[in-house]
Order: C-alpha cells, then sequence, then structure tokens
C-alpha cells in the first residue's frame, strides 16, 4: 500500500510517498481501508518535532480518518470487515490502509460520506468535552470562541448554540466572521481591526463573558481573560498562533476564574461511557441537522505537503480534506 511517511523532521515539503507493507490487526485493533482523512493542526507540528507524541522514525502523519474496516484482530467483536467507521489514531491515517484501536473508532452515522466522517469526531468531539464536560456550561452563559472560523472554533460556536449558550465569535476577517454568523454565532469580533476588550464589554453589557474557548493562544488569551466575568472560565484547547500565553495568576484570583485544560484525546481512553455518550448526542444533533462541519479545502494524499502549508498560512475555515482512496 502507498502511505505519506515522515523520514526525517522538517517542512511539509520533507514528507514522501512509498510503498510498505499492509498492516496486520493485534488484539483490540483494526484495519481500516481509508477513504478520506482530515488535516488537523497538530499533523503539521508533529512532522517537526513540535509536538508532545513523538512517533519513532518513519511514521505516517495524520490522525483522523474515515473509511471501510478491512480486518478485524482478536477481541473485536462489535465491528466486522465491511463496516463504515470514522475514528482517531495517534498517527497514520495518511494512508490507503491505517491500524487503529477499536475503542477510538466509531460506526459513521446513516447518511454522513466518508469526506464529512473524517471532519468531525476530533473537532466536535473536541468542543464537546471542553463545553459539556470541563465547563459544565448553562443554558443562558455567554460564550467567547477565538478562532471561531477553525475546525474547532466551528465546532465549538454550533455546540455552544444547541447548549442554549450566547456565542460570541472572534476571527481575523469579515470574512470568516460571516461564515460563523452562518454556523449560529450571536455576535462577531473582528480582533484584526476592532478592540476586542471594548466590543466584548459592549456586546455582555459590561458584565463579561463567562466561557473562553481558546484554542489560538498568543497575544488573545490575556484579553479575553481580562474580559471575562465573575467565575469565567478560560478553555485551553490549543495555541495555533504558535505562542503559549504565560497567565499572571492574579487574574484568576481577583475575579474567581478558573483556566481549564482541555485535551480530549487523553481523556477519550479514560472515559469509555462519558466518550460513548458524548458520541451519542453528537450523532444526534448530526442527524438532526443542527451540526455540519463545514470543508473549506480538499487535496489528495499525494498533495498533502501543500495542504500542509495552507494550513500553516491560516487559509483553512473549517476542515481540510484529504482524500486517499476515491
Amino acid at each position: 500500500m502507498k502511505a505519506v511517511l515522515c523520514k526525517e523532521y522538517g517542512p511539509p515539503e520533507s514528507l514522501a510517498i512509498e510503498d510498505i507493507p499492509s498492516p496486520k490487526p493485534g488484539a483490540g485493533q483494526i484495519v481500516v481501508s481509508v477513504k478520506a482523512a482530515s488535516l488537523n493542526f497538530p499533523d503539521t507540528l508533529i512532522i517537526q518535532n513540535k509536538y508532545q507524541i513523538k512517533p519513532p522514525l518513519p511514521f505516517t502523519p495524520g490522525c483522523e480518518l474515515a473509511g471501510v474496516v478491512k480486518e478485524v484482530g482478536e477481541g473485536v467483536h462489535h465491528l466486522k470487515a465491511g463496516d463504515r467507521v470514522l475514528g482517531v489514531v495517534p498517527y497514520g491515517a495518511f494512508a490507503q490502509e491505517c491500524i487503529a484501536p477499536v475503542e477510538r473508532m466509531v460506526p459513521i452515522p446513516e447518511g454522513m460520506d466518508f469526506k464529512t466522517a473524517a471532519s468531525f469526531l476530533m473537532t466536535y468531539g473536541t468542543s464537546h468535552h471542553a463545553l459539556r464536560n470541563r465547563a459544565r456550561t448553562t443554558p443562558g452563559e455567554s460564550l467567547l470562541v477565538l478562532g471561531a472560523a477553525g475546525g474547532v472554533g466551528l465546532a465549538a460556536v454550533e455546540i455552544g448554540k444547541q447548549l442554549g449558550l450566547k456565542v460570541i465569535a472572534c476571527a481575523s476577517s469579515d470574512e470568516k466572521l460571516e461564515l460563523c454568523r452562518g454556523h449560529g454565532a450571536d455576535a462577531t469580533i473582528n480582533y484584526s481591526s476592532e478592540d476586542m476588550r471594548a466590543r466584548i464589554k459592549e456586546i455582555t453589557d459590561g458584565k463579561g463573558v463567562d466561557v473562553i474557548y481558546d484554542a489560538v493562544g498568543g497575544t488573545y488569551t490575556e484579553a479575553a481573560l481580562r474580559s471575562s466575568a465573575w467565575r469565567g472560565r478560560l478553555l485551553v484547547v490549543g495555541f495555533a498562533a504558535g505562542d503559549i500565553p504565560k497567565i499572571a495568576l492574579n487574574l484568576a484570583l481577583l475575579m474567581e476564574r478558573d483556566i481549564i485544560g482541555v485535551h480530549w484525546g487523553a481523556w477519550v481512553p479514560r472515559a469509555h461511557e462519558e466518550f460513548a455518550a458524548s458520541v451519542e448526542e453528537l450523532g444526534k444533533w448530526y442527524r438532526d441537522g443542527h451540526i455540519r462541519p463545514h470543508i473549506s479545502m480538499q487535496y489528495p494524499y499525494t498533495q498533502v505537503a501543500d495542504a500542509m502549508h495552507a494550513m500553516l498560512e491560516r487559509k483553512v475555515t473549517g476542515k481540510l480534506v484529504i482524500t486517499v482512496d476515491e
């Protein structure tokens, strides 16, 4: 089979495409014939040795996929060859076949195509876990989403609306904010041209925001935290801006604010029942038409380097799909 290979750490153009042996499943594993995969920001970091997961070289990047079960390993009973599945893996998705732990793979909801399926679980799973389990939001609260036009950001906008929150979307252009409004945002802030803190004060009538969903980091984190309400919660989701902010802890003390880490990938294997409930609720929302992944770009796996550059250059809104076997 053919696979994208990272043989040495470096920029996207250092990746190679080669023939490698097909994988064989061990106990509790399945082999998936990959139809589509999605590119996520950590994929651009892992090939540069800038991510917490550090696979031994050579390895195939890609952590989110959809396809058809080719073979199951010992102890796998609820999935069989021929089943349509979606899920996440630590790495290995940008290949014609991928080995996956069965607990991280679920059946594709009825009516969902492979490209949509490959764009679903990580973004919506992360945002659902953040808002439902970590922030424990209640209807009527306000939610500020930084980087709202990105994959997890748009998912947070949609999920926030399903949870009854007043959603304020922040992004770097009017075009991106128009997309956010189309996905349900109640108010928007262009933090490239507007004073974010002044706009938050205006939108919330001086109260500040209850929950901040931050997958961006950089300079916006502290400004957003300073604009949060009494007992506001900052959800630390990621650092797409590249800089990990350093927060003065007096900001937490003065307003009894909470700073809450969100690591969906580490939570999934630790909370099987909660994960199953999350997937069930997300599947229902999809079937009912309340959530819809936005796919703005599509590349074949042979052009994965171009896809990564598009993401690194902030050209992607929503999700970018890598097609593998069409």
